[in-house]
């Protein structure tokens, strides 16, 4: 399965709406594991003991295949939901967004505080310093020293990150962005007249 460039946060970002006198304040920061993403919920929590609901959604790797959400006491799908949304919508995964909301007195109703949620997880988005993910597989290409040129020139073509080692043989040690995995092995065996080999490297 190959996964597909998608976007991440650079640190962390705030802002803050107001909404007939509801405060939201809203956070986004980067999290690859679910610890990191609960470590940093802990911190807005103790930073806004005085708030009611801390509401969030989080997305983790490619696709956002681990995710998580909750409305944290607001009506059932009025904040996890939309928060959850505009990570998707946005392409955005290895992070997290928390919102925090100050009562001010006037309720908004399902449809208006879902919104407001909504409005919150963009402007924070819109904060963020957002960059690409592309995702990387590692691979050891093998050759001879005649087409150490070859491999470094095909290696910086498909934008991998690359160590070459010297002994008897080069041995590369790569890692290719995923989607160009399978032209980066037929251009190894073409350009090299198949003398040159490659093996993955086996992960956990």
């Amino acid at each position: 399965m190959t996964f597909p460039p998608y976007e991440s946060v650079r640190g962390e970002a705030k802002s803050e709406i107001t909404i007939k006198r509801s405060v939201f304040s809203a956070y986004i920061a980067p999290c690859t594991t679910k610890e990191e993403a609960l470590g940093f919920l802990d911190r807005i929590r103790n930073q806004h003991a005085d708030a009611v609901h801390h509401c969030y959604a989080w997305r983790i790797g490619p696709y956002g295949m681990e995710y998580r959400m909750s409305d944290d006491g607001e009506p059932s799908g009025t904040a996890g939901k939309p928060l959850l949304f505009a990570l998707q919508r946005a392409n955005i995964s290895d992070a997290i967004i928390v919102v925090v909301r100050y009562f001010g007195g006037v309720k908004l109703g399902v449809g208006p505080l879902a919104r407001a949620y909504s409005e919150s997880a963009q402007a924070v988005i819109h904060a963020g310093e957002l960059f690409t993910v592309q995702p990387m597989v590692h691979i050891t290409i093998h050759c001879m020293y005649d087409d150490v040129n070859t491999i470094t020139h095909l290696l910086e073509e498909v934008n991998a990150r690359f160590t070459p080692n010297y002994a008897d043989s080069i041995a590369f040690d790569v890692d290719v962005p995923e989607e160009r995995l399978d032209e980066l092995i037929a251009e190894v065996i073409s350009r090299t007249n198949a003398r040159a080999g490659y093996s993955k490297v086996a992960t956990k």
